[in-house]
C-alpha cells in the first residue's frame, strides 16, 4: 500500500514556521464575535481572531512569558494537582479541525501551535515547565491567521529570549494526553501515522509511531526505580499496534450516529463516545474543564483501539468501499482470564462494537454537491449512497470468573456471585437499549452438553437471566434469545452451520434493520414482481444482535462473519448494485469480507489472549486447509503461554494506561431503581426516526470542513497515482474469481 507523500513527518506539504504560511485574511476568514476584541488572560492584550485584514499584535503577551495565570481551575487528582486556562472564556470559538502541530520548546515553556490542512487558521497553547508536580496548561480561544501567528511567534521568539527562545521546531500529528507516575508530568505524541480508510473524504489513520517528553525542565526524580518500572509498565500497552484516529470524523461513533448527530453512547460533556476513546484517562487531566466542546475538538484527539479495514469492490464499472472497524470499549477491558463476566456498572469484558459500512464511491463527502442551477443558500441533501450494520460482541453478562492455574489449560469455571434478580445484567442491558435501542437479539454460543461440565454451566444461568429479565419488558420489545450450541452442530456433519447461522442473521437484520443514508433505488419498485411499498426516507438500525461464546473470540468471530455477509448482500441491494440480498459464497464480495473478518478476529483475539483465531470460517465451512491442524495447535499452545506468564503483566500495563485503579479499592455500585422496572422507558423508545434526526441530519452534512485540503492535498506536486483511494485492496486483484454480478443473476435465476 502506498501511503499519501503528506504522511511522514518530513513531507514537503508540511512547512514549518517561523514564518507560517500567509493566505489572504478576507479570503479565508470566517466571521468572528465582536467579544473577541477584547483583552486576553493569555495575551494580556488584545486578541486578534480571524476577521478581514485584521491587525496583528503589537506588543509580547507577558502571560505568555510569565508561568501562571490569575484564574485557573484546580480539579482534584490522584497523582497531583493539575491547573487548565482558558483565556477569553466569554469569546464564541470558531470550529477548527486541526491535524497539524508544531512544539516549540525552551527551558521554562512548551508552546503547542495547530493549523488546520491548509495551513490558514492556527490555534495555540501554552504548557508550563516550571513546576514539578502541576500541570499548567493555558489556552488562548483566538483563532489566527498564517500572517498573525507569525507576529505571535515572532513576539515569542523575542520576549523567550533568557529561556532560549523558542527552539527548534518539532512536528507531531497529534497530542494523546498527559500522565504522571511519581514525579513529574510527560507529554505522549504521535509522531508518524499512516492512512488506513476513507470515510465520505475523510482520512483514518493508525498510529505508527509515538513520544512521551519530560514537561519539568528540571526533573528531579526521588524514587527512579519506581519511576522507571511504572514507565516499563506504561509502554508495554504498545500505541503502534491497532491504536486508530481521525482528525474530521468522530471515529468513536457509529456513521449513523454521526449522519444524525445522536450520540446515544456519550451523554456526557465529551463531543464523542468517551467509551471507546482509550485515551480518555490521558487527556481528561488537562481538558475535562473546559466548558467549550469545540475547544476540546480543537486539542483532544480520541484514539479507538481494535481494527480497521477497507477494500475496494467493484462491479461492472461500481466501486464499492466496505469498510470494517472495531471499537474495544474501555471500560472492565483485559486479559482473558482476569476479565471476565461483567462488573458492578455492567460493563462486560471483551466489549468491542463492529461496525459494517459499505459505500458506493460515486461522490465524495456525505451529502451530494448543490446543482449549478440552484442558489447559493440552497440546502444539501444527504448522499444516499451509506449503509452501516452494527453488531456487538461481550462477555455473559454475569459475574463469572476463572481461576488462574499454570497447570491447566482450561481452568474450571466459577460462578462467582448468585444474584437472583441479576442487577448487574440489568444494567448491562439497559445501558444497550440506551445505545442502541430496542429490540436485542441474544445469539449465546456456549455448549450445552459436556462430559465435565465447563461452559454449560454458563448456559443455564443465562438463560435463566434472560427469562427473568424479560418477563418485566412490555410485549414487542422483549430480548430475542437464542441458545445454540454451535461446537455440537459442527461435530455432529448433519446440520448445516453455515446456513442456519444465516437464517438467524436475516432474522435479526429483519428484526433491527440496517442504516442507509437514503431511499431505496427506484428501480425495485419498478422492477419487484410482490409490487412492494417503494421506501422513500431514510433507514435506520434500532436495536442490535448481541453475540457471544465462552471466550466472544472463534465461534464469534465466525458467526458475525456470517451476519455481516448477509448484511452486505442487503447493503449492496438497497445501493442498487446487486438484483437481490443472496449472496453466493464463491464470490469476490463474499472472498473479501471473509479475509476481513478473518484480520478483524486475529486482531481481537491477539488483544483478549495473545494468539491468533484457533476456528475459521472455513472450519465450520468445513473447508479445513491442510496445515490447519498444526497451525490451531500452535496456536492454542500460545494461548496457554501468554495466558500462564504474559496475562498478569498484560492486565497491569491496561490498568495503568487507563488509569483504572485496584480491584480492591471501595468504589460505590451505581443505585439500583428496581428488580422489576430494571429499564429506563425512554431507553425501550425508538431513538433514531425521520422527524427526531431530520435536525441532526441537516446539521451533519451542512457542516462545513476542510478535509478537501487533506483529501487532495492541492498544495503537493503528486500524482493521483499515490492517493489512497487508488492503493487500497480491491477486487480487480484478485485472480481467477467469478464476478459478484454472475453469482446474484444465478441465485436470482
Amino acid at each position: 500500500m502506498t501511503d499519501p507523500p503528506s504522511i511522514s513527518p518530513s513531507s514537503t506539504d508540511f512547512q514549518l514556521p517561523l514564518p507560517l504560511p500567509s493566505v489572504p485574511d478576507a479570503a479565508l476568514s470566517p466571521k468572528s464575535s465582536p467579544a473577541l476584541d477584547q483583552p486576553s488572560e493569555f495575551t494580556n492584550a488584545k486578541e486578534y481572531p480571524v476577521a478581514p485584514s485584521p491587525p496583528p499584535p503589537k506588543a509580547v503577551p507577558k502571560s505568555l512569558l510569565s508561568s501562571g495565570s490569575q484564574h485557573q481551575h484546580r480539579p482534584k487528582s490522584s497523582n497531583a494537582s493539575m491547573r487548565m486556562t482558558t483565556a477569553a472564556a466569554t469569546t464564541t470559538t470558531t470550529s477548527l479541525a486541526c491535524n497539524k502541530f508544531i512544539l516549540y520548546e525552551n527551558r521554562s515553556r512548551f508552546y503547542v501551535v495547530a493549523s488546520n490542512a491548509s495551513d490558514s487558521l492556527h490555534r495555540i497553547i501554552k504548557i508550563d515547565r516550571t513546576s514539578q508536580d502541576e500541570l499548567v496548561v493555558i489556552e488562548d480561544e483566538a483563532v489566527y491567521t498564517g500572517r498573525q501567528m507569525t507576529a505571535m511567534l515572532k513576539m515569542l521568539e523575542d520576549g523567550n529570549k533568557t529561556s532560549g527562545g523558542l527552539g527548534k521546531p518539532r512536528v507531531f500529528f497529534g497530542l494523546l494526553g498527559f500522565v504522571r507516575f511519581t514525579a513529574g508530568w510527560y507529554m505522549i505524541l504521535i509522531t508518524k501515522r499512516s492512512p488506513v480508510a476513507l470515510l465520505g473524504g475523510h482520512y483514518v489513520y493508525h498510529c505508527e509511531e509515538t513520544e512521551m517528553l519530560t514537561i519539568p525542565s528540571g526533573h528531579k526524580i526521588e524514587k527512579p526505580s519506581e519511576e522507571q518500572r511504572l514507565m516499563g509498565v506504561f509502554k508495554q500497552v504498545d500505541m503502534t499496534k491497532n491504536f486508530y484516529f481521525s482528525y474530521t470524523y468522530d471515529l468513536t461513533s457509529t456513521l449513523q450516529s454521526n449522519a444524525t448527530s445522536r450520540n446515544l453512547s456519550n451523554p456526557g460533556p465529551w463531543p464523542f463516545t468517551s467509551r471507546f476513546a482509550w485515551n480518555y484517562h490521558l487527556f481528561a487531566v488537562a481538558f475535562e474543564n473546559l466548558e467549550s466542546d469545540a475547544s476540546k475538538a480543537h486539542w483532544v484527539l480520541p484514539i479507538i483501539h481494535g481494527h480497521v479495514d477497507q477494500a475496494k469492490l467493484t462491479v461492472l464499472g461500481r466501486v464499492i468501499y466496505v469498510t470494517l472497524i472495531a471499537r474495544r470499549s474501555r471500560h472492565y477491558a483485559g486479559a482473558r482470564y482476569l476479565k471476565r463476566g461483567v462488573n458492578e456498572e455492567g460493563n462486560v469484558a471483551n466489549e468491542v462494537e463492529t461496525e459494517q459500512i459499505v459505500s458506493e464511491a460515486l461522490t465524495t463527502p456525505f451529502y451530494y454537491p448543490q446543482p449549478r442551477y440552484s442558489s447559493d443558500e440552497a440546502p444539501r441533501r444527504p448522499n444516499p449512497r451509506y449503509t452501516s450494520y452494527v453488531q456487538y460482541r461481550g462477555s455473559i453478562p454475569i459475574y463469572w470468573m476463572q481461576e488462574q492455574n499454570n497447570m491447566t489449560p482450561r481452568p474450571p469455571i466459577e460462578i462467582s456471585v448468585v444474584d437472583p434478580f441479576f442487577t448487574a445484567a440489568a444494567r448491562h442491558f439497559d445501558d444497550l437499549f440506551a445505545r442502541y435501542g430496542a429490540p436485542i437479539m441474544i445469539l449465546n454460543l456456549i455448549k450445552k452438553r459436556e462430559p465435565q461440565p465447563r461452559e454449560s454451566k454458563l448456559l443455564d444461568e443465562y438463560t435463566h437471566c434472560v427469562d427473568f429479565l424479560n418477563q418485566f419488558l412490555p410485549e414487542g420489545q422483549k430480548m430475542v434469545y437464542h441458545a445454540w450450541d454451535m461446537s455440537r452442530a459442527y461435530k455432529e456433519k448433519t446440520q448445516d452451520v453455515i446456513s442456519y447461522l444465516e437464517d438467524l442473521a436475516e432474522e435479526s437484520i429483519q428484526i433491527t434493520g440496517f442504516f442507509h443514508s437514503g431511499p431505496e433505488p427506484y428501480s425495485h419498485f419498478l422492477y419487484s414482481r410482490a409490487s412492494p411499498v417503494w421506501r422513500s426516507k431514510m433507514l435506520f438500525q434500532n436495536g442490535i444482535c448481541r453475540t457471544n461464546c465462552v471466550d466472544c473470540l472463534d465461534r464469534t468471530n465466525a458467526a458475525q462473519f456470517v451476519f455481516g455477509k448477509r448484511a452486505l448482500g442487503h447493503q449492496l441491494y438497497v445501493l442498487g448494485v446487486v438484483d437481490n440480498p443472496n449472496l453466493a459464497f464463491d464470490s469476490d464480495a463474499v472472498n473479501m469480507l471473509t479475509e476481513m473478518y478473518h484480520d478483524h478476529g486475529d486482531t481481537l483475539a491477539m488483544q483478549y489472549t495473545g494468539s491468533a483465531l484457533v476456528n475459521r470460517v472455513e472450519t465450520y465451512r468445513r473447508m479445513p486447509h491442510w496445515n490447519s491442524h498444526s497451525r490451531d495447535i500452535i496456536e492454542n499452545f500460545r494461548r496457554f503461554y501468554t495466558n500462564s506468564l504474559l496475562d498478569a503483566d498484560k492486565q497491569a500495563a491496561i490498568d495503568l494506561f487507563l488509569g483504572v485503579q485496584s480491584d480492591t479499592t471501595l468504589v460505590h455500585s451505581p443505585k439500583r431503581s428496581g428488580y422489576q422496572q430494571w429499564f429506563h422507558d425512554k431507553h425501550l423508545n425508538s431513538p433514531y426516526t425521520l422527524e427526531t434526526c431530520q435536525e441532526g441530519i441537516n446539521d451533519f452534512i451542512e457542516c462545513s470542513s476542510d478535509f478537501w485540503m487533506g483529501y487532495y492535498r492541492p498544495l503537493l506536486f503528486t500524482s493521483l497515482g499515490k492517493h489512497f483511494a487508488y492503493s487500497m485492496n480491491s477486487t480487480l486483484k484478485l485472480p481467477g474469481q467469478v464476478p459478484i454480478y454472475q453469482h446474484c443473476q444465478a441465485a436470482s435465476g
